[in-house]
């Protein structure tokens, strides 16, 4: 079976980045067919992209402007030039319109992804082409921007920064975390390949959790304060409080949080240190290694980790995935101290030392190599 050619308007925004790289996890069955925002800009550089694509997830969009305006006909404009780059080519790839439950409100961009999505609805029955128009709840997840993508990127991003958050409003939120979503549409691609299902289709995305924005922000709160007084992981138990922590931790200024200082305790039997308070299982293990020796360059999609040096000297470096820039920490036993692994950062641990580097993990799920949540890249 050959390859799904998949390409994503907005590949650089928030779901788009989730998306472009969880498609490359798996090369052997998806082409990944690269977009830059600047080609809505160049319509031969559009013609090009749609040509080449069997499936086009289209998440480019504007979400918020001082003016509603300009809100509107952006995102109806870019809907419009995807169909003529489509109808100029006579392309049709199975196209899939991220809209939103604010459809069906009386705001203008509301009405521009309800128009968007009829628009393209339009196309594919004129064209006999497959549609998918997805309404989507709130999304929430790692690296979303603040005060922008969703009210979970602000509060975390706030409670990080030192910054007060305020409660515009207390009502009851629906949520879907980002790697559910890409689940959702990773899906509706496949089986709109090898299924004669109606080629135009509206499709509405469950949440996965709903709270009240009260509620969350107490959560968070109380996040914060165990974490950065005490380095306590909370109960990881259910799949929305795990998708909340992962989501909190990309938003720590890693450059100045790590490596957090563990308390020693020592006395004429010893030392003592506690490295891991958690109120949920995982998987604690231990290691020693050699002078010289580097281990990890990986990264997870969905397990966060622990890395905390008891004894040696050690260098442990984390990279985003899709980035460049390296950030790195040395850490002395003589002064035990933790570093914590992000998901989507890709991280290594060195012996920088002379004797052996005694180093302590600990995984959020019990560690399964065969799992499908490790993927090799080097820092």
């Amino acid at each position: 079976m050959s390859k799904i050619k998949i390409g994503i308007t907005g590949q650089a925004g928030f779901v788009g980045t989730h998306l472009y790289n969880t498609i490359g996890l798996s090369p052997d069955k998806y082409e990944r067919i690269t977009f830059e925002d600047d080609f809505f800009k160049s319509e031969e550089s559009l013609k090009q992209f749609v040509k080449q694509c069997d499936a086009i997830v289209h998440l480019a969009a504007m979400n918020r402007h001082t003016d509603p305006e300009v809100i509107y006909n952006t995102n109806i404009g870019l809907v419009k030039q995807l169909i003529a780059a489509c109808e100029n080519t006579q392309s049709k790839p199975h196209i899939l319109f991220s809209s939103s439950t604010q459809e069906e409100r009386d705001n203008l961009y509301g009405a521009s992804k309800r128009e968007g999505r009829e628009l393209l609805e339009k196309w594919a029955e004129k064209n006999n082409a497959h549609f998918t128009g997805l309404v989507i709840p709130n999304v929430f997840g790692p690296f979303g921007l603040p005060h922008y993508n969703s009210v979970v990127a602000t509060f975390c991003h706030q409670l990080t920064h030192k910054e007060t958050p305020i409660i515009q409003t207390d009502g009851e939120i629906k949520l879907i975390y980002v790697g559910e979503l890409v689940a959702e549409i990773i899906g509706k691609i496949e089986r709109q390949m090898t299924s004669a299902q109606s080629p135009v289709t509206k499709y509405f995305v469950p949440n996965t959790s709903q709270i009240k924005v009260s509620a969350l922000l107490d959560k968070l709160i109380e996040l914060k304060k165990n974490y950065f007084e005490k380095g306590i992981i909370p109960n990881l138990d259910e799949p929305f409080e795990r998708n909340l922590f992962n989501t909190f931790l990309c938003y720590i200024d890693h450059k100045t949080f790590f490596p957090f200082k563990l308390k020693l305790n020592t006395d004429d039997r010893g030392s003592f240190v506690e490295t891991i308070k958690l109120n949920s299982g995982g998987q604690v293990s231990f290691s020693t290694t050699v002078p010289g020796i580097t281990r990890g360059n990986h990264f997870h999609t969905r397990k966060a980790e622990r890395f905390a040096v008891i004894k040696g000297k050690a260098k442990i470096e984390l990279r985003k995935i899709g980035t460049s820039e390296v950030y790195s920490f040395e850490l002395d036993g003589n002064t035990p101290s933790f570093v914590d692994m992000p998901i989507w950062f890709t991280h290594n641990i060195t012996n920088i030392g002379k004797e052996e580097l005694y180093t302590i993990f600990w995984i959020n799920e019990h560690y399964n190599p065969e799992d499908g949540d490790t993927y090799f890249e080097e820092v």
